[in-house]
């Protein structure tokens, strides 16, 4: 394995960081509240970033999302990127790689996507004729067709609210684009932990098209790797807010004192500190290999669940630990280091229980190894 980035990798990312360290600082993330900055997205396309990953891949994207954590940048990169730009080059047809592609890239589009933790929506597709898509006949190809209407509900998708296109798997886990402003489409805006424009979609007879020329195998196929490559993001997403949170504690602890000597004179500030780095470095090198492995072509299914699940759990103890190390700073609402704390555990929560992301790990192993025997 070797997870040095490369040059284009390098550039972008760097770049990434300058734009964030001057456009999301703790001053204009108060002033924006719970809305998304539509004047830094506006400077990431037209910087060409988030068409970069189109060559990076997800490790470049990966890259990118650890600079994004850091400043807490309320933008839709990860979901426009994995939902949208990722997906469609990968599981698109030539038509819509060639049509959706430029949109997506320069900004003019933002995608995301209505996958939840694992399980696909109670989302209902039926063919133009009529045919509803599923187990029984007329889930033939010639009944299911490149079009279809949706019906269906989903409580809670991110950036849904400044979304143009959404990624939509059915029931069957078959994959829908979906324009939000098409007929049958309703969106509610959604509070939730993190500023991340979240809403609930429901749909009612809405025309959406398929991603891709013609319907794939019966089973995971394409939704399994769009959703592999939204746990790994989200785990990329994670390190770079915990890096971001933990570098606060450590400037917070050097230059508060207490009992005459700076707070990281202190063996148990130094433990819990020491701690909570070495878990952000487990989430970081879990996602690089993740992602590192689906770039290169390697089965990456389990790889993408252990990052998933080391984001959830230890990205939760870092915050956690961060806040503690802050004292009464920490439970300060209006402080910085409180916007890492809400970030991580709403990031824990979209990406799922650590148990249940075990749980889903150990079938996976067994199916595998069942395959095999």
């Amino acid at each position: 394995m070797d997870f040095t980035p490369t040059r284009e990798q390098r550039e972008a990312a760097g770049l990434a960081a300058e734009i964030f360290a001057d456009r999301s600082t703790p001053e204009r993330l108060t002033a924006l509240g719970t809305a998304a900055d539509t004047a830094l997205w506006t400077t990431l396309c037209r910087a060409g970033l988030p068409g970069s990953v189109t060559e990076t891949g997800l490790l470049g994207l990966v890259l990118l999302l650890e600079e994004a954590g850091r400043a807490t940048a309320q933008v839709p990169l990860a979901a426009t990127c994995v939902y949208g730009v990722l997906a469609v080059a990968a599981h698109g047809a030539p038509e819509q790689r060639e049509r959706l592609l430029p949109e997506l890239t320069d900004g003019e589009t933002v995608a995301t996507g209505a996958f939840g933790t694992g399980e696909p929506p109670a989302v209902r597709a039926e063919a133009a004729g009529g045919a509803t898509t599923g187990p029984a006949a007329a889930r033939a190809a010639e009944a299911r067709g490149p079009a279809a209407r949706l019906t269906g509900t989903v409580p809670v998708v991110p950036w849904l609210t400044c979304a143009d296109l959404v990624l939509v798997p059915d029931a069957d886990r078959e994959l829908w684009l979906l324009r939000t402003d098409a007929p049958g489409v309703a969106v509610t805006p959604v509070a939730t932990t993190a500023p991340w424009s979240a809403g609930r979609l429901d749909l009612a007879d809405a025309p959406a098209e398929r991603l891709g020329a013609a319907p794939g195998p019966v089973g995971p196929g394409p939704y399994a790797e769009v959703l592999a490559s939204a746990r790994i993001a989200g785990a990329g997403l994670q390190a770079g807010v915990c890096a971001g949170a933990l570098a606060r504690a450590v400037a917070h602890t050097a230059e508060r004192h207490q009992f005459g000597k700076p707070l990281d004179a202190h063996q148990a500030v130094l433990l819990r500190a020491a701690d909570a780095h070495l878990d952000t470095e487990a989430i970081r090198v879990t996602a690089y290999e993740a992602a590192w492995r689906r770039d290169t072509g390697r089965g990456a299914a389990p790889h993408a669940l252990t990052a998933a699940w080391w984001a959830a759990e230890a990205g939760t103890r870092v915050v956690h630990a961060v806040q503690h190390l802050h004292g009464g700073l920490g439970a300060d609402v209006s402080h910085p280091v409180h916007r890492h704390f809400l970030w991580g555990r709403h990031l824990a929560a979209d990406l799922g229980a650590g148990g249940q992301l075990l749980e889903e790990l150990g079938q996976l192993i067994v199916d595998d190894e069942e395959a095999t025997a």
